[in-house]
């Protein structure tokens, strides 16, 4: 029994070695006493107007193209938190401003803040400027919009928290992905998510819909680890996921062992019924927004459909939805703000 949960496919599980070494990559250590590792329910401690302003000139001034990413409301979380190497005072301000600079860095590295621009450059025409000034940098373009293109991946609607939902069509996904760009578009879409999140919310939900997932690759799961790891510390709030196949059970295997703090606290694995239950409480109109592929009676479709119904939304090779989803988590934002407000 042991011997087939070490292997699907022609997937196996890690190494002692091969476990050892993505932990460094990801390091979960580090990240652990960052962010994750202080516990649900913890008292968190005051941060000044002058403190916020001292977080805010560092950032400004070593990354001054991207230091208003990090809102405010994110900003206070992370420096509110107790040091995890004394529970009874809060992280020293110094520690703070090097965590949340380390994720500026990584963004730097991955080039994250001008990543969207690669949507707009694959949905023009290939003689445009900047198609062809850089052939090699115009067909990444192309693959990373085309790994939009399958509509495996889309934000739409909040919880009744005000929590942006990524959802996830797993029958939907490539057997063989293109890796780099598979993540290069997740990133897309989780600064989308972030950059749409109303005021004082500073985490996302993703709901997977589970149903026939294609065979893992464990490469593109750690990646995929990574990217959360280090890209993003903290922004996720739940991650709910049904039907539990072997597949998810060997993912699950292959990543727990990897995950940080209480991050794997975050997963929520059931049938399909206990899903609906999860997304009855969380959902603004309880059943009345469960999507159909949980027997509910929302189409996603109608904004999402398969690829193979969408056509190209304009020149190049966009199908995706791309800007109506925008538009649409927008709206969505605007409208829980100003109901927000009106309650208030």
């Amino acid at each position: 029994m042991a011997e087939k949960s070490a292997q699907v496919g022609n997937a196996k599980l890690l190494s002692a070695e091969e476990s050892a070494k993505a932990k460094a990559e990801l390091g979960v250590d580090d990240f652990q006493d960052a962010v994750e590792d202080v516990g649900d329910g913890v008292n968190t401690f005051d941060v000044s107007v002058e403190e916020m302003s001292i977080i805010r000139a560092e950032l400004a001034c070593e990354f001054p193209d991207d230091y208003k990413y990090l809102s405010d409301a994110y900003i206070e979380s992370v420096a509110s938190k107790p040091y995890s190497k004394d529970m009874s005072i809060r992280r020293p301000l110094e520690y703070s401003i090097e965590k949340l600079s380390d994720v500026m860095k990584w963004r730097d590295e991955n080039g994250t803040p001008t990543l969207k621009d690669m949507v707009k450059i694959a949905n023009g025409p290939s003689n445009a400027p900047e198609a062809t000034e850089n052939y090699q940098h115009y067909e990444r373009c192309k693959a990373v919009t085309t790994a939009l293109n399958n509509g495996s991946l889309y934000w739409h609607g909040l919880t009744k928290e005000g929590h942006p939902i990524l959802w996830i069509r797993c029958n939907r996904k490539p057997w063989y992905p293109d890796v780099d760009a598979d993540i290069k578009a997740l990133i897309i879409l989780a600064d989308i998510g972030i950059s749409c999140m109303p005021k004082n919310i500073t985490d996302f939900v993703v709901v997977s819909d589970s149903t026939s997932p294609p065979p893992p690759i464990p490469t593109f799961m750690i990646e995929l680890l990574k990217v959360l790891v280090k890209g993003y510390p903290d922004r996720l709030h739940l991650l709910a996921s049904a039907p539990v196949s072997s597949i998810i059970q060997f993912v699950m295997k292959l990543l727990l062992p990897l995950m940080p703090g209480r991050l794997s606290t975050k997963i929520h694995l059931s049938d399909v019924e206990g899903i609906r239950e999860k997304l009855e409480k969380i959902l603004p109109n309880g059943k009345d927004d469960i999507p159909t592929f949980f027997n509910g009676p929302v189409n996603h479709d109608e904004f999402y459909p398969d690829e193979s119904y969408c056509s190209k939304k304009g020149p190049g090779v966009l199908k995706f939805d791309f800007y109506g989803m925008i538009e649409r988590l927008e709206k969505a934002r605007d409208d829980f703000e100003a109901k927000s407000a009106s309650s208030n």
